[in-house]
């Protein structure tokens, strides 16, 4: 037992970072729009993020551009199969 102090941990525990490691804070508000209405979206839909997955690729689209995150494919992220219209206006999103 001990008294007054913190409870070892032991010597086989170890911390593990982020997968995608961490990145800058977006303290300029360059992608504060698209963070704003990726939330709205979230809000009107009960959290249901299925619904708000071309925001969320938008979002993190403006990220990558401004170097707020390491540039990715979007098949690594999940969203590989969402179509943004206003860049694709000749690609129909799956039914």
């Amino acid at each position: 037992m001990s008294f007054g102090r913190p409870p070892s941990i032991g010597d086989n525990f170890k911390v593990n970072p982020p997968q995608r490691g961490s990145f800058p804070l977006d303290h300029e508000g360059d992608c504060k729009a698209f963070m704003l209405e990726y939330l709205g979206c979230l809000k009107t839909n009960g959290n249901d993020n299925g619904k708000c997955r071309l925001l969320s690729k938008r979002y993190l689209e403006c990220r990558m551009d401004n170097q707020l995150m390491e540039r990715d494919d979007f098949s690594n992220l999940g969203l590989g199969d969402v179509v943004d219209p206003k860049k694709d206006p000749g690609v129909q999103r799956p039914a």
